[in-house]
Parts: structure tokens; C-alpha cells; sequence
């Protein structure tokens, strides 16, 4: 589909993204995308029972799709800010579920980007006016990077790995809106992790080509993890439009479709449907059986009883490490199978993300000693 949508609903001036709109402008294969788990081989479910009075397709358990959540149904899954205040009390009592006001975000991203820097204020500066209230003022000029510095380019920046957790609605990974609020942040002023990548390769790269490479880059290198599958997906609207944000401010048009599906690709591996205390699908230990004498039993899990923070035998999340390349001694016999039975694409970058973290807890413990 060609770039130029003039006719079509304008998404990125929308706080809540309608999804029939998101239809309308990108088509079904963005959408099917951003639903995709890629972990389950299925949609990713509701994991929550807010939407159970709609009817049983909207159960706990049941999957998210298309239909739940367009047409008729368009405005089913709305951001917090827009949700009754009686469902917002009752999600933070549940689920622990607390939205970070921008200012906050900002702050601690800052902290994130002093270390890296050396520097303060790289990206704006935090203001606290008299009468107590939080802002920030964008810097204007093109960020510096330290000189002569081979690790710390705007390369290096825009590949630096970056994890929101318990992510919710990915305020900390982008900002098209404060979350606490709802009210729209402008371009210039957003502060999300992915936020600021997208801003140094707008500033370092004016070729079509070049910037759509270092954009899938930032992507990449930007990940977050929701138990709730409203929030999820969500969270992965956001992160896609803000890909169309920033095209768009640059290039004065949208993108292509084939570059907004890349990108939604690459958002369904790196934003994914997590118990994060437990890494493995929400309730997902729940559903284990193995063939007793006559039938199948019901296995418990030991990490569950115990209280263990490892060892749970639900289903492992998957991620991919996207640098990782195809080993010179990979045959076909090595490759993977998604739960369709279907081959996993580059399955060689396959990991699970249990066993990322614990590698790395080993890394970390053999460093000290």
C-alpha cells in the first residue's frame, strides 16, 4: 500500500488509538501482529477479568482478537486515564497496577542517560516551578555524543539495550501521553527510552533508507514484559505509532506498510505477555498434565508451592537476541518449531528470556568473585 493516507483517519493524533482506524491505514497483517504471541503461537489473552460481563470470548483466559475489539466494540480497550475511576482502584488493588506521571518517567530516564553520558541534561532539562508543579524543557540543539569515545557513539546509543518491567502501557519506552492524564506530549518534548533514540537517529540521518534501518535498530535493542493483555497490546500500539510519529515529523508522510509491519514484527518479539515474578506465561504452571495410568493428570509445580522465584514449570517466554547470527554449522535438523508446528523464522536467535536473566545473574555473581 502506497504512503500517502491523506484520506485516511489521522493516528497520530490519537491518545487512544482506535483500532478500526489502526485497520484502515495499515491493514489486517499490522494488526494480526501487534495480537501475535509468539511464545503460545497464539493471540495474546485477555489475562484479566475486567471484560468477563461482555460475554465468554472476553474471560480471563480467552485470547484477544480482532473482532473483540473493533466494529462494535471499538472502544473496548481504552488507556487507564480513560477507564472509570471505580475499574482504575480496583486494577491497582489486584494487580498492582500504578501508571508513573511523564515527569517521573522523564526523571528516571534522565538518571538512565547521565550514567551513560557523563553528562546531565542531555536530553532536556527538569524544571519545578513554585507552587510545586513538575516540567521539562527539551534541549534544542543536536545531542553531543563524547568525543573520540568508540563505545559511546550515537550508534552504540541507539543499539544500548534497554527494559521497562511490569511495563503496563510502556510509559517509560515512549510518550505519546501522560498516562496519569491523558493529555498529549508533543514530539519535541517526549521522553520514553525509545523516545530518545528516535530523536538522535532523526538528527544523525536524513536518507529514507538509512533512518528506517537505524529506527528497526532502536526497536530492537527496546523491549518490555505485561501480565495483562490489555495493557499489552496497548503498550505495543503505542510503541508502533510512535514509529509513525517520528516518520512522519521527518519525512512529512507515513511510511510504507512493509516498514510499519517490520516494525510491528519486531515490537511482538520485544514486547511480550509475562508473569514477571515467576517468567513464564501468566498462569501458564496452571496448565500443565502429564499421561497418568489411565488419563491426564494435573502436574503441580514445586516453584509455585515453594514460593521460588525459579524453577516453575509453566511456559518459558521467548525473545529473540536479533544479533545473533546464523551459526556457520546450523542445519535444518537444529531448527525450531512454533506451537503451529510451523518454522520459527531465524530460530537460531531464540532464547527464553528465563534463561537471559540467570545468565546473567552468573555473569554478574563470577564478576565479584
Amino acid at each position: 500500500m502506497a504512503s500517502d493516507n491523506n484520506n485516511k483517519p489521522k493516528l497520530t493524533e490519537q491518545v487512544d488509538i482506535i483500532e478500526d482506524d489502526l485497520l484502515e491505514v495499515f491493514g489486517e497483517e499490522v494488526f494480526s501482529t501487534l495480537l501475535r504471541d509468539h511464545t503460545t503461537g497464539q493471540n495474546i489473552f485477555w489475562a484479566t477479568n475486567d471484560y468477563e460481563s461482555l460475554g465468554d470470548a472476553y474471560s480471563y483466559n480467552k485470547p484477544i482478537k480482532a473482532e473483540l475489539i473493533t466494529g462494535a466494540n471499538n472502544h473496548v480497550i481504552m488507556p487507564r486515564v480513560k477507564k472509570e475511576k471505580a475499574l482504575q482502584t480496583a486494577r491497582s488493588k489486584d494487580k498492582a497496577e500504578v501508571f508513573t506521571p511523564s515527569w517521573v518517567c522523564n526523571a528516571q530516564n534522565n538518571l538512565i542517560d547521565e550514567a551513560w553520558f557523563g553528562r546531565k541534561n542531555v536530553f532536556n532539562e527538569e524544571v519545578l516551578t513554585p507552587d510545586g508543579t513538575h516540567f521539562w524543557t527539551p534541549t534544542e540543539t543536536i545531542i553531543q555524543f563524547p568525543e573520540g569515545d568508540k563505545q559511546k557513539t550515537w550508534k552504540k546509543y541507539v543499539r544500548e539495550p534497554r527494559l521497562e518491567i511490569t511495563c503496563g502501557e510502556a510509559p517509560y519506552l515512549v510518550s505519546r501521553y501522560d498516562t496519569t492524564t491523558g493529555e498529549p506530549i508533543p514530539l519535541k518534548y517526549r521522553i520514553g527510552l525509545l523516545d530518545r533514540k528516535l530523536r538522535v537517529v532523526s538528527e544523525n540521518l536524513d536518507k529514507t533508507g538509512e533512518w528506517l534501518k537505524m529506527a528497526q535498530e532502536a526497536y530492537k535493542s527496546t523491549y518490555g514484559y505485561e501480565w495483562q493483555g490489555d495493557n499489552l497490546l496497548l503498550a505495543r500500539e503505542a510503541l508502533l505509532m510512535t514509529f509513525v510519529d517520528y516518520y512522519e515529523a521527518k519525512f512529512g508522510k507515513y511510511p510504507e506498510t512493509d516498514s510499519v509491519n517490520y516494525i510491528a514484527y519486531i515490537i511482538s518479539w520485544n514486547t511480550w505477555q509475562m508473569d514477571g515474578l515467576k517468567m513464564v506465561v501468566p498462569n501458564s504452571c496452571e496448565n500443565v498434565f502429564e499421561q497418568g495410568l489411565f488419563e491426564m493428570v494435573k502436574v503441580d509445580c514445586p516453584a509455585c508451592q515453594s514460593g521460588a522465584t525459579t524453577g516453575h514449570i509453566g511456559k518459558k517466554c521467548l525473545i529473540r537476541d536479533w544479533k545473533k547470527q546464523k551459526p556457520k554449522d546450523w542445519t535444518d535438523s537444529m531448527e525450531k518449531l512454533n506451537p503451529d508446528g510451523q518454522k520459527y523464522r531465524a530460530s537460531w536467535q531464540l532464547l527464553t528470556f528465563q534463561s537471559l536473566v540467570l545468565q546473567q545473574q552468573k555473569d554478574e555473581e563470577e564478576t565479584e568473585d
